[in-house]
């Protein structure tokens, strides 16, 4: 399917992780379909793979991980935290940092920037 650097170590973090009941957003799920997407239109990854990685996460999300319903609100939010040009934020990392301001939830990622600016919002997050 598709590899990155740190996908077994990924793998591994959330698998120790399903007895915490791992929460994503349906911003998460267009995300994934994105970058897949990019990635096949790069030749990174074969219409097979893509499938077989789409097929995958949809088997995770649908039996073991909760998904957060993004709302107008969290656009409004993330608009909000994106105002603060100093912080650097893309429009995308904004809203995941909205939709885990608006739930108490911590952000879990391997972007640096995305972990520092978390706690400017008061957003927790966790380098996985």
């Amino acid at each position: 399917m598709t590899q990155e650097a740190s996908t077994a170590g990924i793998q591994n973090w959330l698998k120790g992780q399903m007895q915490n009941n791992p929460v994503i957003s349906d911003w998460v799920i267009a995300e994934f379909s994105a970058a897949l997407s990019v990635k096949l239109r790069r030749g990174d990854i074969t219409p097979g793979d893509r499938a077989g990685a789409l097929g995958k996460f949809t088997e995770l999300t649908e039996g073991s991980i909760e998904i957060f319903a993004v709302s107008s609100a969290h656009f409004r939010m993330a608009a909000q935290f994106a105002d603060q040009y100093a912080i650097g934020l893309r429009a995308a990392d904004a809203l995941h940092l909205a939709i885990c301001a608006s739930h108490g939830a911590t952000l879990c990622t391997l972007d640096q920037r995305l972990l520092a600016a978390g706690p400017a919002f008061g957003v927790q997050t966790l380098a996985p």
